[in-house]
Parts: structure tokens; C-alpha cells; sequence
């Protein structure tokens, strides 16, 4: 299908393109480790996109056949937007998602489609397609036909891992349907992690180039939540130790009750009024570092989102009307001629 681009696969990048097409409360994380401090990081996690290296291989998994009342699986209709598609095929399965009218909409009406149908209405959603090409780099000159790939051309490919049911799908746009990898006793995250595992291993003996990204639930506003829990509790701590100590103690004294004593009271065996003056002051060490720690994380993630938006804005400015006044100046100049010259010589010793 025509009239879409191809768009740089980047966190940042999917995290806005998901906020244009109308969902609240999501953004998109690259993933380095498969440890379950890394997932508990993330927090709530819909789904995880796997970026590789396409080869065509031989898959003789079969593909679920009787999923249509519960699982959104479309064809890839669409080679160079299946980064769309795979985000899409985890918000679509989401029930904990919020959607937003247009995206709901959509996912209503294709409901009883199959996925070849499916896959059309995808390439056919002007809303989804504008998203997506808002990404689109600027490119000085527009060729009259555009090179069919070749066999040595590297292809990439995008394809989803998600719980529903109580079981672990794969879905890849290339396939026939979505693949069950297995049912999930508990958290999903420990399933996909094995077949993830195992995944990179087969490929990172060739191709070292492939790359694991989360669909999550929006950090900024969760550690806010988490903030006022704390923040309340803290506050209630500070409340029984003025008023059974008389005093608070020094942050360097806070400090030190960390130290001495890693872990916390736990809240379950002693009420809160029965504990000693010792507990309450171990509790408070505990909640005002949590607290502080959610104060770094919630900078962190500001100053984060800042550059995301930085870098977006100049992925869609249009950099070619500068850069060729910039050339005609030089050029006017006649200092144009002499710098491609010397272009010319650093590439011609650079390659010999």
C-alpha cells in the first residue's frame, strides 16, 4: 500500500506517535535487560515489541486459529509501518488501555473482520496513517521511482509479545495468525522473558542488530500516584514521632537509621499506634528516602521527556530550504567549489 513512510524506530518517537492517534496513560521504553528489576521498573507493562534482522526461515509453530472473539491480530498489509502495526496490535489488545474515541471506534467496527481485512482497515485509517507520517524525515528530492529492495538489502521487522487470557501470544503481521507461546501461571513477564531469551540467542550469534522496546503504563503519572501515597505516609509518621518524640530527627540521622537498619518495620505486624519510638523513627528513615527517591525518578523523567520533545521537533523540522541557501551562499562566494574539492580528497584517502 501506498502514502506511508518510513519512520525512525525510537522510544520517543512511538511514545509521541501513541499520544497523537488519541491514547492516554501509555509511553513506550527501551528495554536493555530481561532481569525482573528491570520489568519492575517499568511498572505495569502491556506488551513488548521485539525489533530483528528479517530472514526468511522455515516456522513450523503453528498459528491459533479460533481467537477472533478475544484477540485483535491483523495482516501486515503495510512493509514499512509494522512498527505501527505491532503498537498497535498491543493497545488494541489492552483492555486496560484507554483507547481514546477514535482508536475505539476503529477497534469496533474491524471486530468481525479477518486479518486480511483487518490489516486493510489499518492502511486505510487516515487518522493512524497521519500519525505515523507526521514522522516522516524531509527529503530534498523526490525520485520518480523508488528502488525495488534487493537481495542483500537489510530488512527489519517488528512483531509483539502480549498476555491475554491467561496465555502468552506472539503476533507478527507476517504470519498466519498469532502464535500461543504458553500459558501464564502468574506474571506473563517471566514467560516472555524465556522466549525472548532464547530468541536473542539464536540471533546473536549473526546479527547483533535487534532491539526490545515496552509498551507501558506512563511513568510520570504512576510515580505521582506513588508520590502522594508516600507523601501521606510520610506525613502520618512525622505526626506519631513529634508526637512521641518531641523532636524529628536530622537527615543525617536518617541517614544513618537507613544504614544501620536496611530494611523497614513491617506495616502488617505492629499498628502503627504500638509502635516504639525507635520503629516510628526507623519507619521515617525509610518513607523519607523512598520519598526522595521518587523525587530523583520524577526529575529524571522530566528532564527526559524534554529532550524526547526536543529531538522530535527537530526529527520533523525541515532542515533542506536552510541548507540549500546555505549552499548558494557559499557558492555566490566561490568558497562552494573548493570545499567539495577537498571533500573529494579526504574520501579519496580515507578509501584507499
Amino acid at each position: 500500500m501506498s502514502g506511508w513512510c518510513t519512520i525512525e524506530s525510537d522510544p520517543g518517537v512511538f511514545t509521541e506517535l501513541i499520544s497523537e492517534m488519541g491514547v492516554k496513560g501509555v509511553q513506550v521504553e527501551e528495554i536493555y535487560s530481561l532481569d525482573k528489576e528491570t520489568f519492575d521498573r517499568l511498572g505495569p507493562v502491556h506488551g513488548l515489541i521485539f525489533l530483528f534482522k528479517w530472514r526468511s526461515e522455515k516456522d513450523d509453530r503453528p498459528a491459533v486459529t479460533d481467537y477472533a472473539d478475544y484477540l485483535f491480530f491483523a495482516t501486515q498489509m503495510i512493509h514499512n509501518a509494522c512498527a505501527t502495526q505491532a503498537i498497535l496490535s498491543i493497545l488494541l489488545n489492552s483492555p486496560q488501555v484507554e483507547l481514546g474515541e477514535e482508536l475505539d471506534a476503529f477497534k469496533a467496527f474491524t471486530k468481525d473482520f479477518p486479518p486480511e481485512l483487518k490489516g486493510i482497515a489499518i492502511s486505510n485509517c487516515e487518522m493512524v496513517r497521519k500519525a505515523h507520517n507526521s514522522f516522516a524525515r524531509p527529503e530534498p528530492f523526490v525520485a520518480e521511482e523508488k528502488r525495488s529492495s534487493e537481495k542483500d538489502d537489510d530488512v527489519f521487522h517488528f512483531i509483539s509479545y502480549l498476555p491475554c487470557n491467561g496465555k502468552l501470544y506472539e503476533l507478527d503481521g507476517l504470519k498466519e495468525g498469532p502464535i500461543l507461546l504458553g500459558d501464564v501461571d502468574g506474571d506473563w513477564l517471566e514467560v516472555a522473558q524465556r522466549h525472548l531469551q532464547r530468541r536473542i540467542e539464536q540471533y546473536s550469534s549473526k546479527e547483533i542488530r535487534f532491539n526490545l522496546m515496552g509498551v507501558v503504563a506512563d511513568r510520570q503519572e504512576r510515580l505521582k500516584k506513588e508520590q502522594v501515597t508516600i507523601e501521606k505516609e510520610r506525613n502520618m509518621t512525622i505526626g506519631k514521632v513529634q508526637a512521641r518524640a518531641g523532636k524529628l530527627p536530622t537527615q543525617e540521622e536518617l541517614d544513618q537509621l537507613v544504614q544501620d537498619f536496611p530494611a523497614p518495620p513491617p506495616m502488617g505486624e505492629v499498628a502503627v499506634d504500638e509502635r516504639s519510638v525507635e520503629q516510628l523513627l526507623i519507619a521515617l528513615a525509610h518513607v523519607s528516602e523512598r520519598a526522595a527517591r521518587l523525587q530523583a525518578e520524577l526529575a529524571e523523567e522530566e528532564v527526559k521527556r524534554a529532550q524526547c520533545k526536543l529531538e522530535n521537533v527537530r526529527r520533523r523540522h525541515n532542515y533542506v530550504p536552510f541548507i540549500v541557501s546555505f549552499l548558494k551562499v557559499l557558492a555566490e562566494r566561490g568558497e562552494l567549489q573548493p570545499l567539495v574539492e577537498q571533500a573529494k580528497k579526504r574520501h579519496r584517502k580515507g578509501s584507499s
